[in-house]
């Protein structure tokens, strides 16, 4: 078998590429720091023992660079005293953790019965042909990655679309033609729970424990 063959990750059932193990493009390093590595200390004391934030530390080079790169999974391996494929196995497991290039929001619509049920496949069609089929990995201009997800666990409001992981409710064609818009314009809407959506770089910051990922309206 041919080494592009044995690296090759098949499709899922989402029709999403799914790299894992092999990324179109890297970053030179170092992506963390000196002052973000006093934030990654920071984080690593709050824990029993340091590689019990192994998650946290990669969401804040997500927060540096908008994805996970091999060169930030080799810098949290070094500063967690792990091997590389014990961050890359963890790196994998976790679907909000960006192992390519991404846009600044993601937008997830569900795919669970559901959503399937009240319109969620054409919420989806609709989505790619506004942003286009790029935009399954990163749309042309950078803002948007798309991408369908397994389940949201709100099912009772569905068809739910989250744009960096904070809820809209019941979305119709016409609300998510009007909410992509109004994201590209700068004015990111109000989510039904949560708040504004930041962009991918400030929620992965929060998602890291050092806060900062949305606008709370109260």
């Amino acid at each position: 078998m041919s080494e592009a063959g044995r690296l090759e990750v098949p499709v899922w059932q989402t029709g999403q590429p799914a790299v894992l193990r092999v990324v179109p493009a890297d970053v030179e390093g170092p992506v963390l720091s000196e002052e973000v590595r006093t934030l990654a200390e920071r984080l690593m004391a709050r824990y029993p023992t340091r590689r019990s934030a192994l998650v946290p530390l990669l969401y804040l080079v997500q927060s540096e660079v908008g994805w996970v790169p091999r060169q930030g999974i080799r810098e949290v391996a070094e500063i967690l005293g792990l091997t590389t494929a014990e961050v890359e196995a963890v790196a994998t497991f976790y679907t909000m953790l960006k192992l390519q290039p991404c846009g600044r929001f993601v937008i997830s619509i569900c795919t669970n019965p559901s959503c399937a049920l009240l319109g969620r496949r054409r919420l989806y069609e609709r989505a790619r042909e506004l942003l286009g089929e790029q935009a399954e990995r990163i749309s042309e201009d950078g803002m948007f990655t798309l991408e369908e997800e397994e389940c949201l666990a709100a099912c009772d409001k569905a068809p739910v679309v989250a744009v960096n992981y904070l809820f809209f409710d019941r979305v119709t064609e016409e609300r998510l033609e009007q909410m992509l818009a109004s994201i590209r314009e700068g004015g990111v809407p109000e989510a039904s729970r949560g708040g504004v959506p930041g962009e991918l770089k400030d929620v992965s910051r929060t998602l890291a424990g050092l806060g900062g990922g949305t606008v709370d309206h109260g």
